[in-house]
């Protein structure tokens, strides 16, 4: 085996300064917090440390029983250190619980360059690998939301990346070999409690099937009992088990929920009644994980994307890079070369051609493993490291002879002019609509500017196929920005690959790429007062007291900002029942915070200030009939905030 380059300063440096750059500065504090899923989970990492229940997470004062802890414990320790040293305005805490997913970025970034180093013992291609994720446009887009994806990424890297160092030691150094054991055991025991059941099922799927092909059934039986199997498991149970008991125990079933039905050949899921309902085990490991992955989730409050978009967003997430993406796996799996298709068959490839194997099996599990359940936009991420090593391999890739050299350095040249063409049309596009789109009125909602199509919002990108030729005008300079910089860098990258200058030609591609990470979130910026309650929020927070009721007409989700910003976990719901809250609603110690029309009419004309959020947009956009004067008090972003009483 070749020697292992050790990490440069330079790239340890430049590693540093990227993610401090683009993960760890301005991005933490704005935008503000998103409606939907950003805001729920922050808010439920906010209630864990109110209540000091670190087990069982709450939302709004509900039982949250569906997702892992591991997001939320970091999220709540992050803003309670915030606390310690006086930082308690709720901008400041956004900026906390964001902090954890930047962190794990910086931690997946030093993991995978240290990965592909080793793979391919090259200090080259780890810098390539670590400037192709950190450019990712999917990686970036989904750290700016606060979902546990980007840990799911690092605790699967980390996971191979102990069992790959076991792969170099062999049998050779005992020690060193259980302390990888340990490793890949406690990786995949963090990952089950960030992500569920799939921290635990993707890397051993994939070491599993890795083993088979190369080494056969019997051999790789025989190594596995080299891998110190139970001593691995028990460190994994040591960690993964107690969390998952105590969930258990502290939220049984209530009641006398309806037995499971067997009709005409399918098994009919019965729902829950007020006070009669499962306990942790069946929702979290039943519905949330083999129901919703048959699509049979109760409630059915989720869409999925189209295959052929979630295939197709592994090429958007990793641009420009994915033109890369076929070459690579050409490379990584070279089927028509008889000296590998005979050693394949044979289980005698070589260390590296194993390690590359890997990456591809890697790749490809993760998106055939989704291919075939539901799936959102995101559930890709934990894929593309393994394709960020796989394009950095061959870019770094150095020939062995003239023939072999020019032909690769061919295939690049080809594969940047195809990058080059889409960004030259993106780039004449926005030139054309920068030039034919009339600036908008000023203070113009960006809002009132934007189609609606309901269909889409249950995706979580689903609010940007609103876009329309006049709001695009609000985004003038981050559409300079990207059509500049996906114009730019490849067309660099192509002129200095044709003077032979390789490497500049692939960090101006790297720059290109975070030129238009700084549009995406100048776009973000831009668009954020759609997507989020917070401006409303922050309007109304010098009005609102204690006693005062907070409601929000529709899903708990479509305004969940407020929750945060407004520092309430007591938050009413008018006709909207679903989604996040229902299930934990129907344990008997849920609060009543659910209205009816007429509940909330008889509370209109009493004593009690009443803060009304709603939609005008989206369903339900329609104030129910109300017994007495209704005060606008603010409005921004397709939505606004009513009282039964003006401003004092």
């Amino acid at each position: 085996m070749p020697a292992i380059p050790s990490r440069p300063r330079s790239t340890l440096l430049s590693i540093l300064l990227i993610w401090l750059a683009f993960y760890a500065s301005f991005t933490l504090f704005t935008p503000a917090l998103l409606d939907d899923a950003d805001s729920v989970h922050v808010e439920v990492a906010r209630e864990m440390l109110l209540r000091h229940d670190y087990v069982t997470l709450y939302a709004n004062g509900i039982r949250y029983l569906e997702k892992a802890p591991l997001l939320y414990w970091s999220m709540a320790a992050s803003m309670k250190l915030a606390m310690l040293f006086g930082a308690t305005q709720p901008r400041t805490l956004a900026a906390a619980a964001r902090l954890p997913l930047a962190l794990s970025v910086l931690a997946l970034a030093l993991i995978l360059e240290a990965l592909a180093r080793r793979l391919f013992a090259s200090t080259r291609v780890g810098l390539y690998a670590v400037l192709i994720l950190l450019s990712s446009f999917g990686i970036f887009l989904f750290t700016r939301i606060t979902i546990p994806d980007v840990m799911v990424c690092l605790w699967l890297t980390a996971a191979l990346y102990c069992f790959w160092r076991t792969e170099e030691l062999g049998t050779t150094d005992p020690s060193h070999l259980r302390l990888f054991c340990g490793g890949f055991a406690a990786a995949c025991a963090l990952n089950v409690l960030t992500k569920g059941l799939i921290g635990v099922v993707f890397p051993v799927a994939i070491v599993a099937i890795y083993l088979l092909l190369t080494r056969g059934l019997r051999r790789s039986l025989h190594r596995l009992r080299e891998l110190h199997p139970l001593a691995t498991l028990e460190a994994f149970l040591l960690i993964a088990v107690p969390w998952h008991i105590l969930a258990g125990l502290a939220n049984p079933t209530q009641g006398h929920p309806t037995p499971f039905h067997f009709i005409n050949g399918h098994w009919l899921v019965p729902l829950p009644t007020d006070g009669n309902v499962r306990g942790w085990y069946w929702f979290y490991f039943m519905n949330e994980h083999v129901l919703r992955y048959l699509n049979l989730r109760v409630p059915h409050d989720y869409d999925t994307a189209p295959l052929w978009l979630f295939w197709g967003l592994c090429f958007l997430w990793m641009m420009p890079w994915s033109a890369f993406v076929f070459k690579a796996t050409a490379w990584a799996l070279p089927v028509r070369e008889s000296k590998w298709r005979s050693q394949f068959r044979r289980h005698d490839l070589p260390l590296k051609r194993r390690g590359v194997l890997l990456l591809a099996l890697w790749a490809a599990f993760v998106l055939l493993f989704f291919s075939l359940s539901t799936r959102q936009e995101y559930y890709v991420l934990p894929a593309l490291p393994a394709v960020a090593i796989l394009i950095a391999g061959w870019l770094g890739f150095h020939a062995s002879s003239k023939v072999e050299a020019e032909s690769h350095r061919t295939a690049a040249r080809r594969a940047i002019t195809v990058v080059l063409l889409f960004g030259t049309i993106f780039f004449a596009a926005s030139i054309f609509l920068l030039l034919h789109t009339n600036k908008p009125a000023p203070n113009a909602d960006l809002a009132s500017l934007l189609t609606q199509n309901p269909s889409d919002y249950a995706l979580s990108m689903g609010h940007f196929l609103d876009l329309t030729g006049p709001s695009i005008a609000l985004f003038r300079f981050p559409l300079a920005l990207a059509a500049l910089s996906l114009f730019l860098g490849p067309l660099a990258a192509l002129i200095l690959r044709k003077r032979t200058r390789i490497h500049t030609a692939n960090l101006a591609l790297a720059v290109g790429a975070f030129g238009f990470l700084i549009a995406v979130h100048l776009g973000l910026r831009t668009f954020s007062p759609v997507l989020s309650s917070a401006q409303l929020a922050e309007a109304i927070a010098p009005q609102v007291h204690p006693q005062d009721l907070v409601t929000i007409h529709g899903e708990y989700e479509s305004g969940s900002t407020l929750g945060f910003y407004l520092k309430r976990d007591d938050i009413h719901i008018l006709e909207g029942r679903s989604s996040n809250l229902w299930y934990g609603s129907f344990f008997p110690d849920a609060p009543p915070i659910f209205e009816t029309p007429q509940s909330i009419a008889q509370r209109w004309s009493g004593p009690q200030r009443i803060f009304l959020w709603q939609s005008l947009t989206e369903q339900p956009n329609t104030l129910p009939v109300l017994p007495g004067p209704v005060y606008i008090l603010v409005k921004s972003g397709g939505k606004e905030i009513v009282s039964n009483q003006p401003n004092r």
